[in-house]
């Protein structure tokens, strides 16, 4: 795999690279990763047994699309593939190495203001995506569509429940539920932003020269949805969000919006991980049914 691998970082790099070291690091559930240097280079691997998912592949797409807008900041893709002439055959990705640092008041409120000018890229005319793609370890249904209402209510809400529904687990009647998000969100039509989707404190890092995202699940949609994910499971300082609003500063419906928008990641949370987080969706469910 390494020397496979290899041959197709000298091609892209378009001189000749020689695994000469390679040693596991830290990374997600869903594949594996190495860090694999020559004497010169130094480059991130993630690989996984290859299926028709092909996940790593909707990643690569991703983290492309994000560094096009000149906005964030997020590590280069070097190639990504499938390995060929061996069993199992092996999806991989190669990225840039990146040396991560300890992000500080100031980083932070730069990555709120990178985030922002993101959001403010005037780029795209319907929301959601082309095809479907991955958050984390979950499918993320799209399509496309002018009218947002609908698209989020179908295509993020109704789909979890739907996957749920397929598991066992029955949080809510997923009809009315589905009528209940639309007719909440009818009335706003925000500004079809590129979104990271998948905003956690795990999925970003600092290097000396700048805020780095990484691990998304970009779509277009409202850029709401990206600070509601940022303002779960820990959250960021407070510098990130004035960062944020001093570029784009807060609607007044954001709170009510907020609810219905992270609902989406603890019902994906319920899929993937069970029972704590069955119980959190459920009550969301109902504070969401009682505004």
């Amino acid at each position: 795999m390494w020397h496979f691998i290899s041959e197709h970082i000298s091609e892209t790099i378009g001189e000749l690279f020689v695994c000469e070291h390679v040693h596991m690091a830290q990374g997600g559930d869903s594949h594996t990763c190495y860090v694999m240097r020559d004497h010169k280079h130094r480059y991130f691997v993630k690989t996984r047994q290859y299926d028709d998912t092909q996940q790593l592949n909707h990643e690569a797409e991703g983290l492309v699309e994000l560094e096009k807008t000149n906005t964030v900041h997020t590590p280069k893709v070097i190639c990504h593939g499938m390995t060929k002439g061996e069993h199992p055959v092996m999806e991989y990705l190669v990225l840039h190495y990146i040396h991560f640092v300890e992000g500080s008041t100031s980083d932070y409120f730069k990555l709120g203001e990178q985030l922002a000018a993101l959001h403010n890229v005037n780029a795209y005319t319907s929301y959601g995506w082309s095809h479907d793609n991955y958050i984390g370890r979950s499918i993320q249904s799209n399509g496309r569509s002018a009218d947002w209402s609908s698209f989020f209510a179908e295509y993020r809400i109704g789909s979890m429940l739907e996957r749920l529904a397929e598991n066992g687990v029955i949080v809510t009647d997923i009809d009315q539920f589905v009528h209940i998000v639309q007719q909440a969100l009818h009335l706003h039509q925000p500004h079809p932003s590129l979104l990271h989707g998948d905003l956690w404190h795990g999925n970003i890092g600092f290097s000396k020269k700048s805020p780095m995202v990484f691990d998304p699940a970009v779509y277009v949609g409202d850029r709401e949805t990206d600070i509601a994910m940022a303002e779960l499971f820990g959250g960021f300082p407070p510098s990130f969000y004035k960062g944020y609003t001093s570029l784009l500063p807060q609607n007044s419906e954001y709170p009510q919006r907020k609810l219905i928008y992270q609902l989406y990641h603890i019902l994906n949370h319920a899929l993937l991980f069970g029972a704590h987080y069955e119980a959190q969706a459920k009550d969301m469910i109902a504070r969401v049914k009682s505004q």
